[in-house]
């Protein structure tokens, strides 16, 4: 399993704390930037980067990360691809939720609304709840293939 992750400069030094904090928890992480704090960077570069890689990994236990200010641009712009189901989450039960019912592959965290203890906290939650495959659950995620 791949765990990529990116941020804009909202969420570069708590991008820098889950890549650390991933890597010592022994998960292969591939950081896609930004490599540098740029204030003048974009939130969809990084969504296009970690996305695109997670797309065309052929391991589907893979999974994405992505934190800007807010976590709506992220969500927003790694929403756009299809197969992509990124969930913004801010507590533990929405990570679970998403992961449980939604079979989300992509965690968006806001970098001024969660703390990074509570990030990693979430991270975690996320990464290890399994997508309970219910036959409700198949048949949402099945729409939600051929809308748009």
């Amino acid at each position: 399993m791949n765990i990529y992750v990116g941020a804009d400069h909202n969420g570069f030094a708590y991008k820098q704390a889950i890549v650390a904090f991933l890597t010592k928890s022994g998960y292969s992480v591939v950081d896609v930037g930004d490599l540098k704090r740029d204030p003048e960077d974009d939130f969809p570069v990084f969504a296009k980067g970690a996305v695109t890689k997670l797309l065309g990994d052929p391991d589907t236990m893979s999974r994405a990360i992505l934190i800007c200010g807010s976590g709506q641009g992220m969500a927003m712009a790694a929403n756009r691809f299809k197969g992509i189901r990124a969930a913004l989450c801010w507590n533990l039960n929405e990570a679970r939720s998403s992961r449980n019912d939604d079979d989300s592959n992509v965690l968006c965290l806001s970098a001024q609304n969660v703390d990074q203890k509570e990030a990693q906290t979430i991270t975690m939650a996320w990464l290890n709840t399994p997508f309970a495959g219910a036959p409700r659950f198949r048949r949402r995620l099945e729409q939600m293939d051929t809308l748009g």
